[in-house]
């Protein structure tokens, strides 16, 4: 328990830190949105750049427990999609509660977690998963975000205008130069590896800082049901699948296994609030989906790594 305790405390702090901060007026309502917009613009594409830039072969030669991660994360976000489309029928919605439901906090709960429990091992399966869904989960629910807010009666145009929103978009074009980096087998200067390592760092607790600010403006949300829906499926129905998808359907080594499984059963990350907010699409129903899902984890993980790693 003291694990998790030691996992999750920094996580609440920062977000009561935003919320104190907004009650006393210490920060003002304007800077929810620069905050966001400066994790969203330039602290999380820094963090993405030197993960994707210093990528290796070795790091990422897991084939069962690549497609344990990715197809645990797509069904999850298909089931939340269908549940959501079916309700309110808007793709940018249904999108980032699909996010929501399948976007672990793997970077700033999950790192901590893994190292605790299976040392320095525990490492490698959690910068891949977090790759996974930091670049790959946010890069596909961008594009539907887009392709719903860009549409127009001729498709050519629709795919121009999206193409345009992507590659203008940072949170795309960091990971791919990155990636684009790495395939070309070219180092990080060190200034550059320095400049954005300090940078990046500054993603996480800005976005959980900024959470707490929004919280602290009492937002209303009508939507209690697709919160709850969210909760559920992150913390249920994510690491149930990737527990059958890991002892049943893939072949990876023991660690790997209880690294992925770990992984699906955390909380929502703070990505998915960070794109409702710039794309204001309902940022209400995404903060109060972190903050229950994280309190909620508390027991959820607590059982699962007692499972995973008894004393």
């Amino acid at each position: 328990m003291s694990v998790i305790i030691n996992a999750v405390f920094p996580l609440f702090a920062l977000i009561l830190i935003g919320y104190l901060s907004a009650r006393n007026r210490l920060l003002g309502p304007g800077a929810v949105d620069s905050l966001n917009k400066f994790v969203v613009y330039m602290a999380l594409p820094a963090l993405l750049f030197q993960a994707m830039a210093q990528i290796t072969w070795d790091e990422i030669n897991q084939p069962g427990y690549i497609a344990a991660t990715v197809l645990s994360i797509a069904a999850v976000f298909g089931v939340s999609y269908l549940l959501d489309r079916h309700r309110r029928g808007r793709l940018a919605d249904a999108s980032i509660e699909g996010l929501a439901a399948s976007y672990s906090n793997a970077g700033f709960m999950g790192i901590p977690l893994c190292l605790m429990l299976f040392g320095d091992a525990g490492l490698p399966p959690v910068i891949i998963a977090t790759l996974l869904t930091a670049c790959g989960l946010f890069a596909f629910s961008i594009v539907l975000i887009e392709v719903d807010l860009q549409a127009s009666p001729s498709m050519w145009r629709t795919a121009r205008k999206v193409g345009m929103a992507l590659l203008r978009n940072p949170l795309v074009a960091a990971p791919l130069l990155g990636l684009l980096m790495a395939a070309m087998q070219w180092p990080l200067p060190y200034a550059v590896e320095q400049f954005t390592t300090l940078l990046g760092a500054a993603a996480s607790p800005c976005a959980l800082v900024t959470i707490g600010l929004f919280l602290a403006q009492g937002q209303p949300t009508e939507h209690h049901g697709a919160v709850w829906r969210i909760v559920a499926l992150k913390l249920v129905l994510h690491p149930l699948i990737a527990f059958v998808l890991v002892y049943w359907v893939f072949d990876m080594p023991p660690l790997w296994a209880s690294t992925a499984i770990l992984l699906a059963a955390l909380p929502v990350g703070t990505g998915p609030f960070m794109l409702a907010k710039l794309y204001e699409r309902e940022p209400a129903i995404a903060s109060r989906a972190i903050l229950l899902s994280t309190v909620l984890s508390l027991a959820t993980v607590s059982l699962l790594v007692s499972w995973l790693h008894p004393a």
